[in-house]
């Protein structure tokens, strides 16, 4: 999407519903996706959202401000199109869930992923029945069929609007586990954050900050906190 920047041409963008869901009108022109397929959204609230950052648009658009218009592209344009492969793809997180892999030292880093992730796996275990091994260092560790299964039918479940933002809180934290828990509200997105940057905060912790680092990561986590919300929104 870094080439689609039309100019507005219109006065006002508003909700309206259609058949299949609901759409944005500028003035009384529907608004398309890039791949130029009609942008039906599932819910009032997310087309209402979609309207609001359309009608915030300047003389040229600028879709870096348009998180919501932008995940509906995706999954209409692309979800939508690979919905067996996006899931595949996201599935497969379970065989390699951030929360698995764990540092040899120092203690008081061990301490803290064990604080923070150990709870999760607890909830991963009782509530989705997928028990996951843990391990030290990258090499990889091997989890039961089973439960790589059920994680794969979690992610199978999920509609082409929810497979988008989960795509993007996957691929984000690296953690399939605490993208479901983000989307069964058992775990707020701004905790799931900071969970997934354990490792990061404590180099920072021994190290210091760096400008250049920091300013990726206020990138990435507003990108994870937009993809809860493009989540939520898909389920008012």
């Amino acid at each position: 999407m870094s080439d689609w920047k039309p100019k507005r041409f219109w006065k006002a963008a508003t909700a309206t519903p259609v058949d299949g869901g609901y759409t944005v009108l500028l003035d009384d022109r529907p608004v398309r996706t890039p791949a130029k397929a009609a942008l039906t959204l599932p819910t009032i609230a997310m087309a209402e959202a979609i309207a609001t950052e359309w009608d915030a648009q300047d003389e040229q658009l600028d879709p870096g401000t348009m998180p919501v218009t932008r995940g509906a592209n995706a999954a209409i344009d692309k979800v939508r199109v690979q919905r067996a492969e996006v899931v595949a793809l996201l599935a497969e997180y379970g065989d390699s869930d951030l929360l698995c892999y764990r540092a040899a030292g120092p203690d008081a880093l061990i301490a803290k992923q064990a604080q923070g992730w150990d709870p999760m796996l607890d909830w991963a275990a009782q509530a989705l029945d997928a028990p996951l091994s843990v391990g030290e260092g990258v090499m990889h560790v091997t989890q039961k069929p089973e439960a790589l299964e059920r994680l794969t039918a979690q992610v199978a479940r999920f509609d082409d609007f929810e497979l988008a933002a989960v795509h993007d809180l996957i691929s984000i934290s690296g953690s399939l586990i605490l993208a479901l828990a983000v989307t069964k509200e058992a775990l707020s997105p701004a905790d799931a954050w900071l969970l997934s940057r354990i490792d990061e905060h404590w180099q920072i912790s021994q190290w210091g900050e760096d400008e250049e680092a920091a300013a990726m990561e206020a990138v990435k986590r507003a990108a994870f906190l937009d993809a809860a919300r493009f989540y939520q929104l898909s389920q008012v």
